[in-house]
C-alpha cells in the first residue's frame, strides 16, 4: 500500500477529530486576531461536519489576543501577567469564533481545562461527559487551557500536549495539528529543509529533527507537536501535522492528499481508563522490578505482586499512580497501587500470602491489578 492509499484508508475511518490551532495562525502582533483565517477555518471545518465528522477544537490565542489588546509586543514572563492577558483575550477570541461559525449555522462552546481536571478521575469523567454531550447536540467545543487561573504546577506547557490528552479524553480517531510550517522537516523549511511525509514511529532520531521554540506570541514549536503525536500514537491514534496557509487544506487532508506529516498510530488502542492512567497522570513514585515480574507483566498480562518488587522510591499513597521500572531502571509500565510506599517497603520481595502477617491486614494480593496497569 502506497502512502496516498494509506492516508485514504486512515481518513476514511475518521468520525471524530481533534483539531489544534496555534497562536501563530490566529494572531499577529500589530494586527490582532486574524479574522480572515478564522473565517476560512470555520468554513473548512463546517465542510467536514456536513460529511459526518465530529469536530473538537483546541485553540491557542487567548494570551496572544490579550497581549494585542494590552499593547504588549513581547510575551510576559510572570504567571500573573499571562493570566491577565488570557482573561482579557479569551472573550475576544470566542466572540470571533462565534461570528465565524454562525454563517454555517454552527454553534460553539468554550471549555477551559487545567491539568488538575485531567488528573482527578471524577473531574476527568465530568469533562468527558460535557464534551460528548456538546457533540451530541451538534455543538463544536473550543478548548483552551484555563490560563486565567492556571499556576505553574498545573500548566500543560503548551496546547499541543493538551490536544493529545483531549484526543484520548473524547476517543477521537485523529489528532490534526494546524501550524505555520509544512510539517516535520529534516531541516529548517525556510533554509531548504524538506518535508517528511510519513513517520511510522517517533524515535529519538525523529525527536532530534524537531526543534522547540518560543515566539513572541506562543510557545512550543515542532518539538511539542512531535511529542503530542507520540502521545497520541501510544493511545492508538494517528496524527497529522500540517501547514494551514492554503485554502482547502482540511479537505485535501481528508481526501488522502500528502499534506503535512502523518504520524502513524502505535499499536492497539487502549481503553479510556488505561489512557488516563498511562498518559494523563503524573507518577508519584517508582517501583523497580526484577526480570521475572517484568516479563510476567509484559508477556503474560499479569498483575504486579509484591514478590517482584526489589525497590520502592518516593512517597505515595494507596491509589496513586506509580512508574514500573525494569532492573536497568527504565520505565516500561504505569499503574495505580493498592498499597502506599510505607507498606510496600515492608512487603516487597515477599509472597502475597505473607502480606497479612507482615502488615496485620491485607487489601488485595496484587500491588497493581492488571486492569489498572498500562504497558508503555
Amino acid at each position: 500500500m502506497d502512502e496516498r492509499e494509506l492516508r485514504k484508508e486512515i481518513m476514511g475511518g475518521v468520525r471524530r477529530v481533534v483539531t489544534k490551532v496555534g497562536s501563530s495562525l490566529l494572531v499577529s502582533l500589530g494586527t490582532g486576531l486574524n479574522k480572515g483565517f478564522i473565517s476560512q477555518l470555520a468554513g473548512e471545518l463546517s465542510g467536514l461536519k456536513t460529511k459526518g465528522v465530529e469536530i473538537v477544537m483546541v485553540s491557542s490565542g487567548a494570551i496572544a489576543a490579550g497581549m494585542e489588546r494590552l499593547g504588549l509586543t513581547k510575551r510576559p514572563k510572570a504567571i500573573s501577567e499571562l493570566q491577565a492577558a488570557a482573561a482579557i483575550g479569551q472573550s475576544s477570541l470566542m466572540h470571533v469564533y462565534e461570528e465565524a461559525f454562525s454563517p454555517w449555522g454552527l454553534k460553539v462552546a468554550q471549555v477551559l481545562i487545567t491539568r488538575d481536571d485531567m488528573r482527578d478521575r471524577k473531574r476527568y469523567i465530568n469533562a468527558r461527559n460535557t464534551l460528548l454531550t456538546l457533540l451530541d447536540l451538534g455543538i463544536i467545543p473550543i478548548i483552551n487551557e484555563n490560563d486565567s487561573v492556571v499556576v505553574e504546577e498545573i500548566k500543560f506547557g503548551d496546547n499541543d500536549l493538551l490536544a493529545a490528552l483531549v484526543t484520548s479524553l473524547v476517543d477521537a480517531d485523529l489528532l490534526l495539528i494546524l501550524t505555520d510550517t509544512p510539517g516535520l522537516c529534516n531541516g529548517d523549511p525556510h533554509k531548504g529543509g524538506s518535508l517528511i511525509p510519513l513517520v511510522q514511529r517517533v524515535t529519538k532520531k525523529v525527536e532530534a529533527m524537531a526543534q522547540g521554540s518560543q515566539t513572541e506570541i506562543g510557545t512550543g514549536g515542532m518539538a511539542s507537536k512531535v511529542g503530542a503525536a507520540k502521545l497520541a500514537a501510544r493511545c492508538g491514534v494517528p496524527t497529522v501535522v500540517t501547514g494551514c496557509r492554503d485554502q482547502k487544506v482540511l479537505e485535501r487532508v481528508f481526501e488522502g492528499d500528502p499534506m503535512g506529516t502523518l504520524f502513524l498510530a502505535g499499536g492497539q488502542r487502549l481503553t479510556g481508563k488505561k489512557q488516563w492512567i498511562g498518559f494523563t497522570l503524573r507518577p508519584k513514585g517508582r517501583l523497580i522490578l526484577d526480570k521475572g515480574a517484568q516479563e510476567a507483566i509484559m508477556k503474560g498480562g499479569k498483575s504486579l505482586l509484591p514478590s517482584g518488587i526489589v525497590a520502592v522510591e518516593g512517597n505515595f499513597g494507596r491509589g496513586d499512580p506509580v512508574s514500573c521500572l525494569d532492573p536497568r531502571k527504565k520505565e516500561f509500565a504505569r499503574g495505580l497501587v493498592n498499597y502506599d510506599s510505607r507498606e510496600l517497603q515492608q512487603i516487597m520481595r515477599r509472597q502475597s500470602s505473607q502480606i497479612e502477617k507482615v502488615l496485620g491486614y491485607k487489601y488485595t494480593d496484587e500491588v497493581i491489578h492488571r486492569d489498572n496497569l498500562v504497558i508503555l
